[in-house]
């Protein structure tokens, strides 16, 4: 009977992650996004990159010490339109010319109990900086990771929308964007 409840014990643990446990890191791209959403002219819009770079490190028995870094390629911006597109990638917006890419590095991971955590880091877009928190929901199943969370930028922060495009009874400052990605265990 006490050797039928360590065999019990030993498979709730192997199946919840505790023992065995292993760090997610390879990116699956194909099946990741980053997508936002705005309000122009009081309408809801949607866009999305659709080329961004993620170097993460998440082992769940430490999570503490866990790490992620997303490049994300501005010239990838699809908000539904060429013009839009090109628009957006212009001076006044991204200005992609001189800043190509938006970076997001971790400082730090805190669980919160449960699948949930805040994801706490340096985001530059435009040349200038901001923390920020990602609350972030990591469920893991088998050798796969998925993390998804969402946090609001403020465009104005990072002079996305210069000149006339500053003004947020055109566009909305705030901009939430959300982040889907699934990443393997290297076990």
């Amino acid at each position: 009977m006490k050797r039928l409840k360590l065999v019990v014990l030993g498979l709730v643990l192997a199946t919840s992650g505790v023992v065995n446990a292993a760090e997610f890191g390879k990116v699956e791209a194909a099946k990741s996004s980053i997508s936002f959403s705005y309000k122009q002219m009081g309408v809801n819009m949607d866009g999305r990159f659709k080329k961004f770079t993620a170097d993460i490190k998440f082992d769940p028995a430490k999570a503490n010490a866990a790490s992620a870094t997303l490049d994300v390629d501005l010239n990838s911006i699809d908000v539904g339109s060429p013009d839009g597109n090109s628009e957006v990638g212009g001076k006044l917006w991204f200005n992609t010319k001189l800043f190509p890419t938006a970076k997001f590095t971790s400082t730090s991971v805190k669980p919160l109990g449960g699948d949930k955590y805040d994801v706490l880091g340096k985001l530059t877009i435009k040349g200038k900086t901001q923390d920020i928190v990602a609350p972030t929901t990591i469920k893991i199943q088998g050798n796969t990771a998925q993390f998804d969370g969402v946090f609001t930028l403020k465009r104005n922060d990072f002079a996305i929308g210069e000149g006339i495009w500053s003004d947020t009874s055109a566009v909305a400052n705030e901009v939430p964007v959300k982040f889907h990605i699934i990443t393997t265990s290297s076990k």
